[in-house]
């Protein structure tokens, strides 16, 4: 999980373009190695006039109105229209969401509960039901995002599918470790869950990010409460859904749209959350910093921008570099 999104988007042209070229190989019958190539299904197109399905807060398997009845509107940046409304959480809401995370997260509870394979198993159905949704959730990540449909269908819902069933594989192989010691001692080491993660994600690669920041959550016992990027808040409100359908136990993931400075700052301030991951600006991750350590200590993990500069030098392609760039 610790891949960045700006890692990944300087190869993101190249892999889509090889993508597209082997469909094209395929359908013109083209051989490699003597072997035609496997006929390929026809490219996958978005779907046209989408309805929005989900735009409340995901609180406890169940969609709320917000508790001050704020809403704001996300536009397809494409075109600049707008979308829908989406209900505003803040400090209020995110407090509900912490306390059915944590009454999810207590000792006897059907989550801590539920075997470690049982935990694999619900985020395999989890990545079986964004699979069977992909175009949907390609569209509405292109609608929101502005992003081309392609990309989105075969680069982000693709790494979204295989981290699930990755991490769904490593539920029942965290181990701890027998330590010889001295005496007649047992010595040993058990990992545990945390407890109560709370995520804030950006809006680049919104399903992305949200699964980079789920997957190893759920796949070690804790429970998550969410804020999605203002901007791009839809496909975080959909997972939700499949979320319920998969069936985790109510409370295990919360997911609260809202702004960064007041549900933003209400996780990373948040006594009852024990841990924060962000994904952001290096000026809002000293913010979270500063507030984990001003409020119960909580750990905190920052994936932050500006650390990836191009060399360009006399004889590389300009243009080439001006694109991956960007």
């Amino acid at each position: 999980t610790c891949c960045s999104a700006r890692n990944s988007s300087s190869f993101i042209p190249a892999q889509l373009s090889l993508v597209i070229t082997n469909y094209t190989m395929a359908e013109n019958g083209t051989t490699e190695n003597g072997q035609p190539l496997k006929k390929m299904p026809p490219l996958p197109h978005p779907i046209k006039n989408l309805e929005v399905k989900y735009t409340k807060i995901f609180i406890n398997n169940e969609w709320h109105e917000s508790m001050s009845g704020k809403k704001f509107a996300t536009y397809n940046p494409a075109t600049e229209e707008k979308i829908c409304d989406v209900e505003e959480g803040g400090k209020a809401d995110i407090d509900k969401a912490v306390r059915v995370a944590t009454a999810a997260f207590q000792r006897g509870s059907p989550w801590r509960q539920m075997d470690a394979s049982g935990r694999g198993k619900l985020i395999q159905k989890l990545a079986d039901l964004l699979e069977r949704d992909r175009v949907t959730t390609a569209t509405l990540e292109t609608m929101d995002t502005g992003k081309p449909f392609l990309q989105a269908f075969f680069i982000d819902l693709e790494g979204c599918i295989r981290t699930l069933r990755y991490y769904a594989g490593w539920a029942d192989k965290i181990q701890g470790k027998t330590i010889p010691v001295d005496d007649s001692v047992l010595c040993f080491t058990k990992h545990e869950p945390m407890g109560v993660c709370g995520s804030i994600i950006p809006w680049n690669f919104p399903l992305m990010m949200l699964v980079w920041k789920i997957a190893p959550a759920l796949c070690c016992g804790n429970t998550v409460v969410l804020k999605p990027a203002e901007q791009t808040p839809l496909t975080a409100l959909y997972i939700g859904a499949l979320i319920k359908e998969a069936g985790f136990p109510p409370g295990v993931v919360n997911i609260i749209p809202g702004y960064g400075p007041t549900a933003g700052a209400a996780i990373a301030r948040h006594m009852d959350i024990d841990k924060v991951a962000f994904t952001g600006s290096t000026e809002v991750g000293k913010l979270i910093k500063e507030a984990s350590s001003k409020s119960n200590l909580k750990r905190v993990t920052l994936e932050l921008g500006g650390k990836n500069p191009f060399i360009v030098f006399a004889d590389a392609d300009m243009d080439l570099a001006v694109e991956l760039a960007h």
